[in-house]
């Protein structure tokens, strides 16, 4: 029996097409079968497609998948699952979104309508020393950093944003580093001019070599640099060849982090 799912391609942290990051994400009546909704990923071939269901309460259920893997927290197909349903008529703000790291909303930023703006509410995930991996540092193409590590990723300090501009990453050595389930590196630096900081995301070994926008490494990197700064809001940069931008701000044990979203393609995905 063939199946209809309202299927939505978004780009998100993007105010303007082809930037940020696309996302899928699709309505479904009640999750399919775990592996139906990893080939569908792997199909869209998106680093995150977002899987939404309805509940009686009027909250969601939301699962994200990556081309390989189920993911544990993933903020842009979070973004996009929220501008996905205000496309579709939704007017309760903020969406409440049950998950797999808990219960998630995401507010409907009312300054900016004309730009789509979401602001979602994440847990505070704070960094802490670690054991370095051999080799990150040679695959990442760097010499010397501050590393350190959050429950998912490995968190990499440098020292000026050029280095993370420039960054040219071994792919391939990367992905052979136990990085842990889920995990991946985050590059990071101060910024510049009006930009508080800056990051890019690897995570071969998740099927995703560079994340164009990343929205959940930023439940570490809101309290590295409030930390760091004595500041509770940021503006920041992910200077992924799209490129991105976010507006975060540390509430301590949570954190804020907003963008804008844009529209690329609303269809049908028939299996």
């Amino acid at each position: 029996m063939s199946v209809s799912i309202p299927y939505y391609h978004i780009d998100s942290f993007a105010d303007e097409l082809f930037e940020g990051n696309p996302a899928g994400v699709c309505f479904v009546p009640a999750f399919p079968a775990k592996e139906v909704m990893q080939k569908i990923a792997a199909e869209n071939r998106h680093s995150e497609t977002a899987f939404v269901v309805a509940r009686p309460d009027g909250d969601f259920d939301l699962r994200w998948f990556t081309p390989i893997a189920e993911d544990t927290l993933c903020g842009h197909a979070t973004l996009a699952s929220a501008y996905a349903l205000s496309l579709r008529g939704h007017d309760t703000w903020p969406v409440r979104f049950h998950t797999l790291s808990g219960l998630l909303t995401v507010d409907y930023d009312r300054e900016h309508h004309d730009r789509a703006r979401f602001e979602m509410d994440f847990p505070a995930r704070p960094p802490v020393s670690c054991e370095v991996p051999a080799g990150l540092l040679s695959a990442l193409g760097i010499e010397t950093a501050e590393i350190l590590r959050d429950p998912r990723d490995f968190l990499v300090v440098v020292n000026h944003a050029g280095l993370v501009r420039d960054l040219k990453p071994d792919i391939a050595a990367l992905a052979k580093i136990d990085m842990g389930v889920g995990g991946g590196a985050i590059v990071t630096a101060a910024g510049e001019n009006d930009v508080d900081y800056v990051c890019r995301f690897f995570a071969p070994s998740e099927g995703i070599d560079e994340d164009p926008a990343t929205g959940s490494i930023h439940c570490s990197l809101v309290p590295y640099w409030s930390g760091r700064t004595g500041k509770q809001t940021f503006r920041v940069r992910q200077l992924s060849p799209r490129g991105a931008q976010m507006w975060c701000t540390l509430l301590d044990p949570r954190v804020k982090i907003a963008g804008e979203a844009k529209l690329y393609l609303h269809g049908t995905i028939n299996i």
